[in-house]
């Protein structure tokens, strides 16, 4: 039989409940093997119940030192009781000054106090029951989320000015540095906003008419690492050089939320129009009238899979092509090709090694004989140079390719070649 004796408006702060006859604190911490919440409780006495229930800062500070045993019983131990009812006393009937001279041997839960108020600078001092003079029963989970990001900071030695953090609100990565940036301007002090604002102001000036295209080769949905780099190191060089006070934290906040929104904005495109805005699509024929000569195209990639494209279709030969990459790509699968069979070329993109074959047909087989190729070997600048490649070939075939090489017949040179870049 358990009856609630004392209970606080919020239900996670530990209650006075009577079990069996005997008055025990119980409280919820931690979760077990199901990730189900567990409950704990310990003995008190009628004089403990009589601290708690009129002294909120008192209540508040043995929850914060009895969470770590809860914690220390994980998903399946008993929770330690003679550790816990140890602290009754000392915490709840002791004067101030000695549950100060306690709180600097023990472990406690800083975080789960200042969520409820306690002043962080008299915490830090360690005079836990001055702060706790501003204890609240409703808790700001915010507060000590941010408590617990500034001093994961000032461990590495980042120290956030009011603008730094104006900012990194702004972005919604003040504290949390995983979580994808977005705008948020009512998260900022109105009294900053404006400052904040013209730091993104420069950001978007820097980065203007730049663009992140997807990079098919890592999916339908990626982008290209080289152009974020590139974004990136062009914002963050601007905004140093405007506001030279700011911190790195705070730099980078604003160079990620550019580079995502520009990201997001090139994954919401149709491939056509992804094509045409990066330049890389532009007279690649359709059958809406484009002047390509390559009339049939024929797609492979290793595992044998094969996609054929015609120029009366309604979709560009590059869109088509580069779709089929991103269905297709993935880590044991990295080479692709276009065929013209009716001119007799075509080219083999090969994305593990960043190079790409063109096969041009000298002399057809006759009578039984084999073919006649020419293979010639180059190397790609990541997948802008493929897109170039790609739509150079689509529109004039091995001939449009020539001034983009140089082209290797030799395999071993072509591997020497291959070798130097890699080491630089």
């Amino acid at each position: 039989m358990k009856d609630i004796v004392f209970t606080r408006s919020i239900g996670w702060i530990p209650n006075v409940i009577r079990e069996d006859g005997e008055l025990k604190l119980m409280l919820g911490a931690g979760a077990d093997a199901n990730h189900e919440p567990r409950t704990f409780t310990f003995p008190i006495t009628e004089a403990h119940r009589a601290v708690i229930q009129e002294d909120l800062a008192r209540h508040l500070l043995l929850w914060s030192a009895v969470l770590p045993l809860c914690e220390a019983a994980g998903t399946r131990g008993r929770l330690d009781e003679d550790a816990a009812v140890a602290l009754l006393d000392p915490i709840l009937l002791a004067a101030p000054s000695d549950v100060d001279a306690l709180f600097r041997r023990i472990t406690w839960d800083r975080s789960r106090l200042i969520a409820h108020g306690a002043d962080i600078r008299l915490l830090e001092r360690g005079e836990v029951c001055a702060a706790m003079r501003t204890a609240t029963e409703t808790s700001n989970t915010k507060r000590a989320e941010e408590y617990l990001a500034d001093r994961r900071r000032a461990r590495r030695g980042t120290v956030l000015g009011p603008l730094d953090a104006a900012l990194l609100k702004y972005t919604g990565r003040y504290v949390h540095g995983a979580t994808v940036p977005r705008r948020l301007p009512d998260a900022v002090d109105p009294a900053l906003l404006p400052e904040a604002m013209r730091v993104v102001a420069t950001a978007e000036q820097a980065c203007a008419g730049m663009r992140i295209d997807r990079d098919p080769r890592r999916g339908k949905r990626a982008t290209d690492k080289g152009d974020w780099k590139r974004m990136e190191a062009t914002v963050e060089a601007a905004v140093r050089r405007a506001h030279p006070e700011l911190v790195d934290d705070a730099v980078r906040t604003v160079s990620f939320l550019l580079c995502s929104e520009a990201a997001d904005r090139s994954r919401s495109m149709p491939l056509e129009d992804d094509e045409e805005a990066a330049g890389h699509g532009a007279g690649s024929g359709s059958g809406s009238g484009g002047s390509a000569s390559k009339t049939a195209l024929t797609f492979t990639d290793d595992k044998d899979a094969e996609k054929k494209w015609l120029r009366d279709g309604p979709r560009t030969a590059v869109a088509e092509f580069w779709e089929f990459v991103g269905d297709r790509s993935a880590g044991d699968n990295e080479v692709f090709t276009i065929e013209d069979e009716a001119m007799g070329e075509g080219i083999q993109l090969h994305f593990y090694a960043d190079s790409i074959a063109r096969i041009t047909t000298l002399r057809a087989g006759r009578g039984g004989s084999d073919p006649e190729y020419l293979v010639e070997y180059a190397l790609v600048d990541g997948i802008r140079g493929y897109r170039t490649l790609v739509s150079a070939f689509v529109r004039g075939g091995c001939a449009a390719l020539d001034r983009h090489g140089p082209w290797m017949t030799d395999v071993a040179e072509f591997e020497r070649a291959r070798r130097r870049r890699k080491a630089r």
